[in-house]
């Protein structure tokens, strides 16, 4: 630094100017404040550094951006092959062994196409959290696409026509398919409430402690506890009940055509 009366280079250690003689006690905290803001100063990188390095970041994070995107289309389609595409091809292989290769009671293919689709949709939605529009559009592009299949396989054997040709035909066909795609909303409704589960019982330490800490302002523990209770069981078995409904549901409509 230098001295403020002279000009002169003097120590940070000195509290005199060796050149002017002149006291610096005065002056020293100032002078040691402006020699460290001429430091920061100096650190500061120009405009030109600080435009490259905006630019760079820039570039970083659209390149980030495009990668999330490109993932998340990759993890639809992969999402769309083993939940919708994997149970419809099962559902057409069951149908062409039943019907055609051993020829045998159509009861067994009702069954096994109201049981086949619950656990692909159940895994789906025990792992993560999903929106349900799509998933129900899905769900009816299963069914139908399952039904119109089998019925093009059987139309390749008997020579018969591909659509349906009359109200009762169009009935079954309807019925079949809501069987299909009861089975399937069974399962999401199942996975969800395994979702809905697992992460109540990441939350649970988090509750317990805001019950304790509400019990003790508020006095009243016992009555919020049982609020708590109350409201996980809600949580818990209302979506088993609804579930247990569209099961009952798809069996009815899956079965009605062939008892009935």
């Amino acid at each position: 630094m230098n001295c403020p009366y002279c000009l002169s280079e003097v120590s940070e250690e000195a509290h005199v100017c060796k050149t002017c003689s002149r006291d610096l006690y005065l002056f020293k905290p100032m002078m040691t404040k402006i020699a460290s803001l001429e430091g920061q100063l100096a650190a500061v990188p120009s405009q030109e550094v600080n435009e490259l390095r905006i630019a760079e970041l820039e570039f970083l994070l659209d390149e980030q951006t495009q990668k999330l995107v490109n993932r998340s289309l990759l993890t639809w389609v992969m999402d769309i092959v083993r939940y919708l595409i994997v149970p419809l091809l099962l559902l057409l292989l069951a149908h062409w062994l039943i019907t055609v290769v051993y020829d045998t009671k159509m009861v067994y293919l009702r069954l096994i196409s109201m049981i086949l689709p619950l656990p692909f949709a159940y895994f789906l939605f025990k792992g993560h959290a999903h929106k349900l529009f799509p998933w129900f559009v899905g769900v009816v592009f299963l069914a139908i696409s399952s039904v119109i299949g089998m019925s093009w396989i059987t139309s390749l054997v008997d020579r018969s026509p591909v659509w349906p040709q009359n109200f009762f035909e169009w009935k079954e066909v309807l019925e079949y398919s809501a069987s299909i795609a009861f089975s399937f909303l069974t399962g999401m409704l199942l996975g969800g409430v395994a979702y809905t589960s697992k992460q109540r019982r990441r939350q649970a330490g988090i509750m317990n402690m805001l019950i304790k800490v509400a019990s003790t302002h508020s006095g009243g523990g016992a009555s919020i506890q049982g609020v708590h209770g109350l409201m996980k069981s809600l949580q818990e078995y209302g979506g088993t009940v609804v579930a247990l409904g569209t099961t009952a549901v798809s069996i009815y409509t899956g079965l009605k055509g062939i008892i009935g």
